[in-house]
């Protein structure tokens, strides 16, 4: 990794957000005519997880690359071989066009969004933020807060451990990592490790989604606190 010299910052950080709507572009409303409850469901996008993005980017001031399309039509966090892109509502669409429509052009966004802080920077965070249904299948999940990474990765570790500790020493949630899915599974952060090597960090925060869709002042308190907490773990790195 290059050494920082004198007016070039350590970290640059990039923002983004999946599963941020679950919009339904006109020309496909019809291929979702049944798939209302679906769609409000988490399995149609993660409810909150832009409005935590925002609140990463505006505080942290870095840029957000987001999405408010379903990712029912495609799941833009999946390679283009997964067997989860789809869901049973898109395979009648042709697959490409919706990779050219909407997949490429997101992927591509946060690409240029990368390569931009990679030139102003030593290396790039990339913070991922989704949340998670509490139950799924009838089991419950057991974490407020989940922080994913892929643990072959020194840096990317040791920055979730800081923003563990920060997250514990300001409020009492039960925060795991890797949980409730591994950082290291198909999906944009490991694309993107490939892609741009070791000056890359991705991370993916996934919060319960009983807190968006619960109390609204226990939800800004919660937004609050990762936003401070992991404002701590960056500037050990450097940011």
């Amino acid at each position: 990794m290059p050494r920082a010299g004198r007016g070039v910052r350590r970290v640059a950080l990039v923002v983004s957000c999946e599963h941020g709507g679950n919009r339904i572009p006109a020309a496909h409303r019809a291929a979702f005519a049944r798939a209302g409850r679906a769609l409000a469901s988490h399995r149609g996008y993660d409810p909150g997880a832009l409005e935590l993005a925002r609140d990463f980017a505006r505080s942290l001031d870095a840029p957000l690359v987001y999405s408010t399309t379903s990712r029912l039509l495609i799941e833009l966090n999946r390679s283009l071989h997964h067997p989860q892109l789809l869901s049973p509502w898109s395979r009648g669409i042709p697959q490409e066009e919706l990779v050219r429509r909407h997949y490429r052009p997101y992927r591509d966004a946060l690409e240029r969004q990368v390569a931009a802080g990679l030139r102003r920077a030593a290396r790039v965070v990339h913070l991922s933020c989704h949340s998670f249904t509490p139950r799924l299948a009838g089991v419950v999940r057991t974490a407020d807060v989940g922080l994913l990474f892929d643990p072959r990765r020194g840096a990317e570790a040791a920055l979730c451990g800081r923003w563990q500790a920060a997250l514990r020493a300001r409020a009492p949630l039960r925060v795991k990592r890797n949980y409730p899915y591994r950082g290291s599974a198909d999906g944009l952060t490991t694309d993107l490790r490939a892609r741009f090597g070791p000056r890359y960090l991705g991370l993916e925060l996934e919060v319960s989604q009983k807190f968006p869709r619960g109390d609204l002042r226990r939800w800004r308190r919660l937004r609050r606190v990762l936003v401070e907490s992991f404002a701590e773990a960056l500037r050990y790195a450097g940011a």
